[in-house]
């Protein structure tokens, strides 16, 4: 029984997304840089004040992945980061979220302009992490995949030594 199990388990094909829903979030991810790109571009105002936006985007962007890539590796190995790390990519997303959206709220810029950047930024950290659980879902359907065909490469070896000995 227990062999039946394994032979199911490990002959099972690996589950993908498909290519329609990795066009869909490839889309959204460019759609949300564009959109961020056209309203920090024409942000009105002073170029200092562009400048710390553009910051405060690339900071809430890059935060966002490495908290996602953190949720993701924690999330079947518990306790494998120390708990500092934990502090620090927690705390570095919340206070990029927070000084970002800080630095938006002060701006002297039309209420319909603020709106249009936040939703654009919020917009952006979404697809953010939407991004990366595909492309990480891809990377480990690949190393299952490779896993897969080396057991089978080995199975296949293991049949054929038997016969070569004789």
């Amino acid at each position: 029984m227990q062999t039946h199990i394994a032979n199911t388990i490990t002959n099972a094909p690996v589950q993908r997304d498909t290519r329609a829903w990795q066009f869909q979030v490839w889309a959204s991810f460019g759609i949300a840089v564009f959109l961020c790109a056209t309203g920090l571009s024409w942000l009105p105002g002073e170029a200092l004040d562009r400048a710390f936006m553009v910051m405060g985007y690339v900071f809430c962007l890059s935060t966002a992945f490495v908290l996602s890539k953190f949720v993701r590796d924690n999330q079947h190995a518990a306790g494998r980061d120390l708990p500092m790390w934990k502090l620090v990519v927690w705390g570095s997303f919340f206070v990029a979220m927070l000084l970002t959206g800080w630095g938006l709220l002060r701006m002297e810029v039309n209420d319909t302009y603020k709106a249009f950047l936040g939703v654009s930024w919020l917009f952006l950290i979404s697809s953010a992490f939407t991004l990366a659980k595909t492309l990480r879902d891809r990377h480990e359907a690949d190393l299952a995949e490779a896993r897969l065909q080396g057991r089978h490469a080995a199975r296949v070896e293991a049949a054929q030594t038997p016969a070569a000995a004789e």
